[in-house]
């Protein structure tokens, strides 16, 4: 009879084990309800712009130091076409910025740093793009995970109203929708928030670098006008 009993009782919790194990992650993301559909569509949109952003900077931001070592060769010997040819196959933001420079060689100083800084601002801003969306999905996430908690809690005071019964089956299914909501809302939220400052930290260092570089342009330019006067 012993024996029987601490058979049962083993079976019994080897039952409650499997279940509580063989909960796939599929089965607990449809626990959050209606709110999981727009926080699923925006995590892979965050994976999308991250990946994105990321190749496109890593494109547009190289910056070689042969390549402004030979563009002040060039600009020095005034072989004005081999720097721009030079610029031109670079075929990212330095290039396209002092192939706009190289192109104003015979102006003033201030009118070509005004070019450089105006070419800048345009590039700084094409490899900002779409970062927005991330700042934004950083920002709506975990209100929407929010949402999810409230509605989770309604369904839990509906449910205990309806059948009079304050079981704990009844609240765990309202418990199940708050508690996923909401920890995919933060973990959604915070991806977006870490590849948002990221990126931007990744655009701040390459305008750092053309900043350098442009000193170096207008330095090279600086000696033969100074030679001329």
């Amino acid at each position: 009879m012993i024996l029987l009993q601490a058979q049962t009782a083993v079976d019994s919790v080897a039952t409650t084990a499997t279940s509580a194990q063989g909960i796939s992650l599929f089965d607990l993301l449809l626990k959050g309800g209606w709110v999981m559909i727009p926080l699923l569509v925006m995590f892979f949109l965050t994976l999308f712009l991250i990946f994105e952003r990321w190749l496109a900077i890593n494109s547009n931001g190289k910056l070689e130091e042969s390549f402004i070592d030979n563009m002040k060769d060039f600009v020095q010997q005034g072989n004005i076409k081999s720097a721009e040819s030079l610029c031109r196959n670079q075929r990212s933001a330095a290039g396209r910025i002092f192939e706009k420079a190289v192109g104003r060689i015979g102006y003033s100083i201030k009118d070509i740093e005004s070019t450089i800084e105006n070419a800048s601002h345009i590039e700084i801003s094409r490899m900002e793009s779409n970062l927005s969306y991330l700042g934004v999905i950083a920002g709506i996430a975990p209100m929407l995970g929010f949402v999810g908690t409230i509605s989770g809690i309604i369904n839990i005071f509906y449910s205990i109203s309806q059948s009079n019964d304050f079981d704990i089956s009844t609240i765990a299914s309202g418990m199940y929708e708050k508690m996923v909501t909401s920890g995919a809302g933060l973990i959604v939220g915070l991806i977006a928030y870490m590849g948002y400052h990221l990126l931007n930290m990744k655009i701040d260092r390459i305008a750092l670098k053309l900043q350098a570089g442009a000193f170096d342009f207008i330095d090279v330019l600086q000696k033969p006008i100074t030679s001329r006067s």
